[in-house]
This record gives C-alpha cells, sequence and structure tokens, in this order.
C-alpha cells in the first residue's frame, strides 16, 4: 500500500518548522527517522496532510552528556546514541535498551526522541525514559515545555504533544552513584516487538541492596514503573531473593491478553524476567 496524498514541508530552521506545524495544526506530522510513521502511512492507518520533515534542521542530532545526564537531539539516530561512548558512561541502560531496538538498518535511521513521540508500549525507550526519570523537551511557536516522563506518555501510540508542537530533546537523568542496570526482553523473533520487557535498576551500598526499581513494556497502555524495594532491602546482593521481586511485580501489572500472549503467561514474564533484570542489575557498573 501507499500513503494518502500529502503536503512535503522540508525547512531549513526549527523557527520554520513550528512556523509550518503551527499554520497546519491538527493536520500535520513531524518526519524524523520515520521508521514508524513511514509504515503507518502507508497501511493508512493514519492520513495527514502535511509531512514536516526535520532532517535538514542543524542542531537536532546531538547527543550531549554532562555529569548528570544525556540530552538526546530530535534527529539522533539510534545506532548514533547506542554507540556514543560518553553517553554510555553517564547512562548505560541506554545502550542495554537501544540494543533491542528492533535491527540494526532500523537503528541506524530510526531515532530516540522519535521512538518516544511514537509511544508505542512495546517500545524499548519508553521504559528507559520512565525509569531513569527523564523528561522530553517541546517546543511550539508559542513555548518550551519540560514534560516528565510520567506525564509524557497519554495511551497507547499516544503522548502529549499538542497541536503546533515537535519534540526538540530527550534528557536522561545518570542513575544515583552505586546504582546498576539491565533490560532484558522476551520477544517471539530477534528484532521483534517484545511480549515482555523490564529495564531494572539496583542500588548497592556497602554491599546490601538500598533499592530496585523497574519499568515495563508490553504490559500495559503506558510504560509501567514499579519500585520493588521492598522485596530485597537490607540484603546483602549474594542473598537477596529476586523471585521475591519478581512475585511482587507480578502481583501489581494487568497485562493485557493479545494473538501473542495470553494475561497469565504475560504475568509469568513479568515475574521471571523482573528476577532476572534485578539480578543482572545488582552486579552491573551502571
Amino acid at each position: 500500500m501507499k500513503p494518502a496524498p500529502f503536503t512535503y514541508h522540508v525547512p531549513d530552521s526549527a523557527e520554520e518548522a513550528l512556523r509550518v506545524l503551527a499554520e497546519v495544526g491538527d493536520d500535520g506530522k513531524v518526519l524524523a527517522g520515520g521508521q514508524s510513521l513511514v509504515p503507518i502511512l502507508n497501511m493508512r492507518l493514519a492520513s495527514p496532510a502535511h509531512l514536516v520533515d526535520i532532517n535538514r534542521i542543524t542542531g537536532l542530532s546531538t547527543v550531549d552528556t554532562s555529569d548528570s545526564a544525556v540530552t538526546v537531539g530530535a534527529t539522533a539516530r539510534h545506532a548514533d546514541v547506542e554507540r556514543d561512548d560518553a553517553a554510555y558512561g553517564v547512562q548505560p541502560l541506554l545502550r542495554k535498551g537501544l540494543r533491542l531496538v528492533a535491527h540494526p538498518a532500523i537503528r541506524n535511521r530510526g531515532t530516540t526522541c522519535g521512538s518516544l513521540a511514537h509511544a508505542d508500549p512495546a517500545g524499548e525507550m519508553t521504559a528507559v525514559l520512565a525509569l531513569t526519570g527523564g523528561t522530553v523537551r517541546i517546543r511550539s511557536r508559542e513555548r518550551v515545555r519540560d514534560v516528565p516522563a510520567e506525564e509524557f506518555f497519554v495511551g497507547p501510540l499516544e503522548c502529549c504533544l499538542e497541536s503546533g508542537e515537535m519534540v526538540e530533546s530527550a534528557t536522561f537523568p545518570a542513575f544515583a552513584p552505586g546504582t546498576g542496570s539491565a533490560f532484558v526482553e522476551v520477544a517471539r523473533r530477534h528484532g521483534d516487538y517484545a511480549l515482555c520487557g523490564v529495564a531494572a535498576a539496583v542500588t548497592v551500598v556497602d554491599g546490601e541492596v538500598t533499592a530496585a526499581r523497574a519499568a515495563y513494556i508490553s504490559v500495559g497502555p503506558t510504560p509501567l514503573l514499579l519500585d520493588l524495594t521492598d522485596a530485597v532491602a537490607g540484603a546483602p546482593v549474594a542473598d537477596a531473593d529476586w523471585a521475591a521481586a519478581g512475585r511482587l511485580a507480578r502481583e501489581q501489572v494487568s497485562p493485557e491478553a493479545d494473538i501473542h500472549a495470553t494475561v497469565a503467561y504475560r504475568r509469568q514474564l513479568v515475574g521471571v524476567l523482573t528476577a532476572r533484570a534485578l539480578a543482572e542489575a545488582a552486579v552491573a557498573p551502571g
């Protein structure tokens, strides 16, 4: 299939892009990597009258790091973020999650911010943003706003972007000292969307677990963030009952069945993958 007819805009500046978006309103859609948008257009699940390609705008493909966070520009490719050693040094979970996104060909073109804006509840980057307590910077002609992860995702394939707005960047804060991370998932085939995915962060101080949290994909309409510290707090890493944390997580999820997995199977995956991810995070270097 082919997309419905649309007017194609290629602005040279952010100001021009925002002007076009303001003029076309709800009839406009931003094109960055296009790895999610183009298939939807081809299947005519979306039919915007205007497509605004932001790839010629300079300054949007940056991956900036500080001691406390990684900020990813709107047109930075997954592969560029994944391979950025400075970003890995500040927030290793970015690379760990990105390595599970589809296939190299997709990561070479797809953008991290575009994946967030697509708001697919099976998308790995949604869980990374949630677990790190990240924010998304949204810009329009009238204002700039930094939206926290818990407010950015509204529902399946729906974020809080309003008419005339575009995502400018996403910021992923570093974890507290002593925190390790991991990302594990189960998919029908490598590169497919996960039947369940778990991003985990465990903080260890003087050999004992002080905090354990996890974010989940494919078990709800938006990424689910759970604090599982009560199950393992105070335990030495070697003796921590990660399975108990998995059971605690399983009790708190409400997945839905689909053609790929039953509710019971997804709950089972939550328990098993939570234990696996937390155990891995507890001994990981970040």
